[in-house]
């Protein structure tokens, strides 16, 4: 069921085109990420969509009784209610239910009722209309829901009656966006959903939106988000819309393929267009010739001639390198404690690097990650422990907050004064690089947006030529292109880096070794992400079948029999259930393979009927709607049974 279309939607803001002739088409349960330069108009799309702004011509179709909720970026609740308080007004309609099935119970219980049998048969009818109507509508668990989205949000029972005006930004983001999932419109509407959120929440997220009963749109800039979550994605670029099928990586390499296939298409019509030129130039005044070089000029006039692909729009162009060579150890830690504000965050942290390691700290929010990397860039003093770096070691620091840039100075004045011996022309080059050209370096780096001073940041950064970097958060702000660009550079770097990140996939394509913070120490990991994930989930198995095995020889019995069949039992139960675990995965695959599938042919069908020579045509039309509600039919089968297994 289609629940949402966008058809040649326009929007300026004053005389600026931001949108031009977009389209987009959200079925109820579609998975959509929107992607797109930073500026490119996702937000504005998304506010228009969610009736935030008004568009300037177009059509945005919705069916009567849709329900849309939009969570924007960095939107936090603002209320004077409980945590617990506010999360309850979601379901003030079923809190509403309970008190008439209270107030009726009450006078079931009531004998001055029992007297008038037809009274009574009255209200035990609406009792039973009223609990039915609270049944259907999650009136019995709609407690456990709110508990279960704010555990996974990471709030705890014990913060339930905090007043939500005492709490953090990001706090007050995370719960704006847990009150939106309890909402659980037709059409939910995330932009950058994952900001604030630690990897563990982040995982809780993915779960939870894979699950979601309604149609996801989707903002993000997490790309292993989004490879987790989508199976549609919209591009926004150069004003326009376009439509690819899959996750994240499948439309990189969808569009990489669709550009690779208009060129040589273009390649081959720009060779026979100068071969017909050539014929007619050389031919056209002979006169045994001239009717074939005339019958080829008009060939060559009647031909629709291919503009030429365009490529991915201007990028950043970063290159990290180094003075010198670092020697082999680089850095080494022993028994470090560290504190913010005099409370100890970590204790007993022992890790080490050598050169070219590539090092991920990771942990939860508050564990201590960038304190730590304030503390061996030596803006913080560490509360026990030694840490030293070895020799011809020289280091370069990215903060998150962009704290060291002055916002006083123009771009050009930021970067040429820490570097006054090079000429104006050479800081210029450096900042076109990193996508400040013309006025744009005359700018005040305080009215730069977050992306732009990052890249500001990072120019500052290649300008060092340091042998170690130390990174915290590289890629907030930055747009999927930038990322990207960023990883190639980082990977090609021939020193030494130490990174704290939320983003999994940049850690999945940059780390040579994890470190996992706690607060009792570290735990290393010899692999990227995916390695680190695989290893946590193998000792919390183990840990679970230890705990099995614990329990299980504890218990009292009467012979050596009887306490090797409850082992061997519970062995073939496990291994029973990972095949049928396997079979479920390998079926859910070839659903969602089949889906795609129907998809492509209901769409390759619907083209079809756009065109004249079809629509004029009754029969091939008839065919044509015929094969496609066999197609929608099957799609529909095929979807039950999917949401069964998942």
């Amino acid at each position: 069921m289609i629940i949402l279309q966008v058809n040649q939607l326009t929007k300026y803001f004053g005389a600026d085109l931001i949108l031009s002739n977009i389209k987009l088409e959200v079925q109820s349960k579609d998975r959509i990420a929107l992607v797109g330069r930073n500026g490119a108009g996702k937000s504005t799309l998304l506010k228009i969509i969610s009736n935030q702004l008004s568009f300037d011509s177009g059509d945005l179709i919705k069916p009567k009784g849709v329900s849309i909720g939009y969570l924007a970026q960095d939107t936090g609740l603002q209320t004077e209610r409980s945590i617990w308080d506010e999360m309850l007004t979601v379901f003030a309609g079923l809190r509403e239910l309970e008190t008439q099935m209270r107030t009726l119970e009450a006078k079931m219980g009531d004998p001055a009722y029992f007297e008038d049998e037809s009274q009574y048969a009255r209200i035990l009818k609406e009792y039973d209309e009223v609990q039915e109507a609270f049944k259907q509508k999650g009136g019995f668990q709609y407690e456990a829901d709110i508990r279960s989205v704010l555990h996974g949000l990471h709030f705890s029972e014990y913060d339930y009656q905090t007043p939500i005006e005492t709490l953090s930004g990001g706090q007050r983001t995370r719960l704006a966006l847990a009150k939106l999932l309890l909402t659980k419109p037709d059409l939910l509407i995330l932009d950058e959903p994952t900001n604030h959120l630690d990897i563990d929440t982040l995982s809780w997220l993915e779960n939870y939106l894979q699950g979601y009963p309604g149609a996801l749109l989707i903002v993000s800039h997490d790309r292993y988000f989004l490879d987790k979550v989508v199976n549609i994605v919209y591009e926004i670029s150069r004003k326009q819309s376009a439509k690819f099928i899959g996750n994240y990586s499948k439309y990189l390499e969808q569009k990489a393929e669709q550009y690779e296939r208009e060129m040589k298409m273009f390649e081959k019509q720009q060779g026979e267009i100068a071969k017909l030129q050539d014929f007619v130039a050389k031919n056209l005044a002979r006169a045994s010739t001239t009717k074939r070089a005339q019958s080829r000029r008009r060939q060559l006039e009647k031909m629709d001639v291919m503009d030429r692909p365009k490529g991915d729009e201007k990028s950043a162009s970063i290159m990290f390198d180094i003075h010198r060579q670092s020697g082999n150890d680089v850095l080494k830690a022993k028994d470090l404690s560290v504190s913010y504000d005099t409370h100890p965050v970590f204790r007993h942290v022992d890790f080490s690097m050598s050169r070219g390691d590539s090092v991920a700290l990771v942990g939860p929010n508050g564990i201590g990650k960038s304190t730590l990397l304030k503390t061996l860039v030596g803006k913080l003093k560490p509360l026990e422990g030694t840490f030293s770096f070895g020799a011809n070691v020289s280091i370069s620091y990215y903060d998150q907050q962009q704290a060291d840039l002055t916002s006083n100075k123009t771009v050009l004045a930021e970067l040429w004064d820490e570097y006054p011996q090079k000429m104006e022309k050479e800081i210029r080059t450096v900042l076109g690089n990193f996508l400040f050209s013309g006025d744009d370096v005359l700018k005040p780096v305080s009215t730069l947006s977050g992306g732009e001073k990052a890249r500001l940041a990072l120019s500052k950064l290649m300008m060092e030529r340091s042998n170690v970097l130390i990174l915290d958060e590289p890629t907030n702000h930055l747009d999927l292109d930038s990322k990207e660009i960023l990883e190639n550079a980082l990977i090609d770097y021939p020193g030494t880096i130490l990174f704290v990140s939320h983003d999994r996939y940049f850690i999945n394509r940059l780390a040579t070794k994890v470190y996992e913070l706690s607060t009792v120490g570290a735990t290393e990991y010899l692999g990227d992400y995916d390695y680190y994930v695989e290893k946590k989930e193998e000792a919390l198995e183990l840990e679970r079948l230890e705990a099995e095995t614990a329990t299980t020889k504890g218990s009292k019995v009467t012979s050596s029999a009887s306490t090797e069949a409850p082992e061997k039992m519970s062995y073939e139960q496990e291994k029973e259930a990972k095949r049928l675990e396997r079979q479920r995965k390998r079926r859910v695959e070839e659903i969602e393979k089949e889906m795609e599938e129907l998809e492509q042919k209901i769409d390759h069908n619907e083209s079809e009927l756009c065109l004249p020579e079809v629509y004029q045509d009754h029969e091939k039309v008839l065919e044509l709607n015929t094969a496609n509600e066999a197609f929608q039919e099957k799609l529909l089968a095929l979807m039950e049974e999917w949401e069964e297994l998942v």
